[in-house]
């Protein structure tokens, strides 16, 4: 039975770890999600920017959603279908279906730019032929097109939207999204994972966050704290992840969550594009920072 459409709480962008002939490491994969399930996650994002899905093709994103959905085991997964290409997006959605996915995210179209009313088109499109609940993704760094504000309004009247996922550097966007949010019924979710009092102050209903992959530890102490009320400070928390945001911040994304990942000792495979030999000895660097911070934190 398909999991119901996660409306709050602190769900993992999760990293997929590839060999260096590109195939899914099913048993890294399997050692890090029952890590994170047992951290106490909320559920996991499937194929998002951190897992670096415009990297596979459609078999492959197939291949690693049925696993992710089998390892999740009780635990919702939303499915990212986004794509340039309308018919990828649709057969992916009906995989999602059928493997038992709790929703499907949706980025815009990226490379050629994208009016809002074709935007608005791409996503009903999308929504209209894969029977999930939806999450929109705004990542305009990455897909060159941002969602505006009245194109969400738009599909949330539409369309059977469960909430939006709020990532890049557009932190003031949040404030308005949230409102529109109680008003048509869906949650935000942010990914500015190291600013997360501020977003659950705001009323965010969660994150959908990289650094879970590696530090899910102090994201839940500060979801537990400002979203549910659990006695305790979040100074501490929300000081060590400025920290490892500062650390994380050395290197460019994706690249930069494997670092972290390896810190804490489990495999994320081999990089899934071209690494200069200075983003290689960098991220050598970065590891062992992270290595000798989580040792001072006794994170093992």
């Amino acid at each position: 039975m398909r999991t119901s459409a996660p409306r709050k709480g602190v769900l993992v962008a999760l990293w997929i770890p590839l060999d260096a002939r590109g195939r899914l490491m099913k048993r890294a994969l399997a050692a890090h999600m029952r890590w994170l399930t047992g951290c106490g996650v909320h559920g996991f994002l499937a194929l998002g920017s951190t897992g670096e899905f415009p990297r596979m093709g459609l078999k492959q994103r197939e291949e690693v959603l049925a696993a992710v959905i089998e390892l999740a085991g009780p635990l919702p997964v939303i499915a990212n279908l986004s794509s340039i290409r309308t018919d990828e997006v649709v057969a992916l959605g009906k995989t999602a279906r059928k493997l038992g996915a709790a929703g499907a995210a949706l980025m815009p179209p990226n490379f050629f730019p994208v009016s809002q009313a074709d935007m608005l088109a791409f996503f009903l499109h999308a929504a209209d032929r894969v029977d999930l609940p939806f999450y929109l993704y705004n990542f305009p760094e990455l897909t060159s097109n941002r969602i505006g504000l009245e194109t969400v309004s738009a599909f949330a009247t539409r369309a059977n939207m469960a909430g939006i996922k709020q990532s890049g550097g557009e932190f003031g966007y949040h404030p308005a999204l949230i409102e529109l949010g109680r008003r048509k019924k869906f949650s935000v979710f942010s990914g500015a994972d190291t600013r997360l009092p501020e977003v659950f102050g705001l009323g965010a209903a969660g994150c959908i966050g990289g650094l879970v992959n590696f530090v899910p530890e102090y994201m839940l102490e500060i979801f537990r704290i400002c979203h549910e009320g659990a006695t305790g400070d979040v100074t501490l928390p929300e000081a060590r992840m400025r920290e490892i945001g500062r650390i994380v911040d050395q290197l460019t994304f994706p690249l930069n969550v494997a670092c972290g990942i390896a810190a804490r000792g489990f495999d994320p495979g081999a990089p899934k594009a071209v690494v200069s030999r200075e983003s290689a000895r960098k991220a050598v660097r970065i590891e062992a920072e992270f290595r000798r911070y989580f040792r001072s934190l006794h994170l093992t």
